[in-house]
């Protein structure tokens, strides 16, 4: 008798499809999380970073990973005297309340309070809606494509 006789084998199709709405939820989180870290390194006058891998070649020609520091940009900047707090997807502003793309506070110290509201909302499903809307691309229009196809 062999070992494989004493397994029981069958077919089996492993399924890891993820639901996207939850997969969308969990990146905004992780973003604000990060945003976070970003403020209290604003708060010290400090740009937070995070380190990266990468492959480079050096002067022997041989590919090599190298350590590199990459700035993490804010979510929040100062104008007309006071902040302004912008929730991001990616690279797109998310309009939270489904018309403004952003919330306005008096100072620095505020900042956080506004990404902990937004990192709430976000746990709890609120953005869900904006988040699709912002993460679902448009199909790029030419400039003269849309006269042309009115007048045909």
């Amino acid at each position: 008798m062999t070992h494989l006789a004493k397994l029981t084998f069958k077919t089996v199709d492993r399924s890891t499809k993820r639901d996207p709405i939850i997969a969308r939820r969990d990146k905004l989180v992780a973003g604000l999380k990060e945003q976070k870290l970003v403020h209290a390194a604003a708060l010290k006058k400090q740009d937070h970073r995070v380190e990266r891998h990468k492959w480079m070649t050096n002067d022997m020609g041989e590919r090599v990973l190298v350590k590199t520091h990459r700035r993490i940009r804010p979510w929040f900047f100062e104008q007309d005297s006071g902040w302004y707090v912008q929730c991001r997807y990616g690279a797109r502003v998310i309009a939270a309340d489904g018309t403004n793309n952003a919330v306005f506070v008096k100072s620095l110290d505020e900042v956080a309070a506004v990404l902990d509201a937004f990192l709430n909302a976000a746990a709890a499903g609120e953005l869900d809606g904006a988040i699709t809307r912002v993460a679902e691309r448009q199909p790029r229009i030419k400039p003269g494509a849309a006269k042309a196809a009115a007048n045909a």
